[in-house]
């Protein structure tokens, strides 16, 4: 049996980051590792946990995914995570910041919900 992907959900709000977590436990091939609900507690995290993929939302308090994603994923980082952005949002801009900051993918949260598996999976 193969090593379940890893993944840290981060999420302002608490009913996604619950939804994000259920789908992603159901799966054989996935595990949730851990959740959070701000970008610096993502960073933090993602540093202890070393997921294979962080599903991150663009506007959270504390830090937000895109600053919290260019930690993790970003130019010169020595052991970057893959990050998988998700939000509500369909700005252009937000696709081209979490792209920039070192996204590995995006997802609007309006996807049906069978498009966050095939996306963490593409990303890890």
């Amino acid at each position: 049996m193969t090593t379940p992907i890893r993944v840290l959900v981060c999420d302002d709000q608490a009913l996604i980051r619950t939804g994000f977590t259920t789908i992603i436990d159901a799966q054989p091939d996935m595990a949730a590792v851990g959740e959070c609900g701000d970008g610096r507690a993502a960073v933090d995290l993602a540093g202890r946990l070393r997921p294979d993929v962080v599903v991150m939302d663009v506007r959270m308090p504390v830090l937000d995914g895109i600053k919290a994603t260019r930690l993790l994923a970003g130019a010169g980082i020595a052991h970057p995570v893959k990050v998988l952005v998700v939000t509500t949002f369909n700005l252009d801009e937000y696709v081209y910041e979490a792209l920039r900051a070192g996204a590995s993918g995006f997802l609007l949260k309006d996807a049906p919900p069978a498009q966050l598996l095939p996306g963490s999976r593409t990303v890890a």
